[in-house]
């Protein structure tokens, strides 16, 4: 189709010495192209142009190529003055005679062949996708202890859910398929996503096991302190029967007529101390079993590293794994881009 023609057309024409008369308007045309963005930004598109006659068939007017491709494009490449986001290629000609509605006509087609420049594209959205990627596996460093590790990650996939709005920005709609810029973003967007997730994961195992040893403390403490309580009362216990032990010998030796008190001494001191020796072993026992945890607190505390070590196993099967599927996604995507 032809737009308006905005310039004033020429009155010259050109008449040779053989009759040939040359007649020079200049016009600006208007075409359509069916894009194909599977590529983006690495796609190659081709937009033709057809010149013919709307009613004169061939045998009234023929279309003949001016020059060859070669030339064209030549002469195409030194006329163009704006550098856009496209490349211009080649351009090929090619004449050629189709039936329209019984009548054959002479059409000459023009092919336009033209390469997107990408480097923008690598460098303002490709390439900070991919650095994201790679921040996002560093986090795996991050102690899970804090929630620093999870509020780099929340925040890193925001950072990637801001470049998809970008994307939808700068990606052209008329396409078929899903380009594949679109997939690297949303495959990318998902792994972080399961790398935020495997994150809750294994803080929620850790805080299990820290809470479960939180309440042994605290158990042991509040044993602790019923152990302090009874040891003050076996010791209060132990000097009160001492004493009354002592009070009841004394008295015994004062009652006695036969016997003096100097012989009673030393057998009294004997007995008193070894009844003391054996009290203080019993009572000392006593605190032992005491402040020895049962077996069921046992258990209990080798099941409190059990989620632990379930949180590291976990992060380091994530890990390969997440590894793996971005190397391998990686090398497909590049290899689909670059064929």
């Amino acid at each position: 189709m032809t737009e308006k023609d905005k310039a004033t057309q020429s009155p010259y024409l050109s008449i040779a010495y053989n009759g040939k008369v040359t007649l020079r308007n200049d016009m600006v045309l208007v075409t359509t192209c069916k894009m194909d963005v599977y590529k983006f930004p690495f796609d190659i598109q081709s937009c033709n142009l057809s010149f013919k006659s709307i009613i004169h068939n061939v045998m009234q007017i023929q279309l003949l190529e001016w020059t060859d491709s070669n030339h064209t494009t030549e002469w195409s490449k030194e006329i163009i003055k704006t550098q856009s986001d496209w490349e211009f290629m080649t351009i090929t000609a090619t004449n050629k005679t189709v039936d329209n509605f019984g009548i054959y006509q002479s059409m000459m087609v023009y092919t336009i062949t033209m390469k997107r420049r990408s480097v923008l594209y690598i460098v303002n959205f490709i390439l900070p996708v991919l650095l994201f990627l790679c921040l996002d596996l560093a986090s795996f460093m991050i102690s899970e202890n804090g929630g620093e590790k999870l509020s780099f990650k929340v925040t890193v996939l925001l950072a990637v859910t801001v470049m998809q709005l970008i994307l939808n920005e700068i990606l052209p709609s008329s396409s078929n398929r899903i380009p594949l810029i679109a997939m690297y973003c949303i495959t990318i967007f998902g792994l972080m996503m399961l790398s935020l997730l495997e994150t809750i994961l294994v803080m929620y195992l850790i805080e299990k096991d820290s809470a479960s040893q939180n309440d042994w403390t605290d158990k042991e403490q509040s044993l602790s302190e019923d152990c302090k309580d009874k040891r003050g009362k076996n010791k209060f216990y132990t000097f009160f029967k001492d004493f009354k032990k002592r009070t009841n010998l004394t008295s015994a030796c004062a009652g006695s007529s036969g016997e003096r008190p100097s012989e009673m001494l030393p057998v009294s001191k004997e007995t008193s101390s070894s009844q003391l020796t054996e009290e203080s072993n019993a009572s000392e026992r006593e605190m032992l079993q005491e402040l020895s945890p049962p077996l069921s607190s046992r258990k209990e505390e080798g099941k409190a590293g059990r989620w632990t070590r379930r949180a590291k196993t976990v992060n380091k099967v994530f890990f390969i794994f997440y590894i793996t599927t971005a190397s391998l996604f990686l090398v497909f995507m590049f290899h689909s881009w670059i064929e």
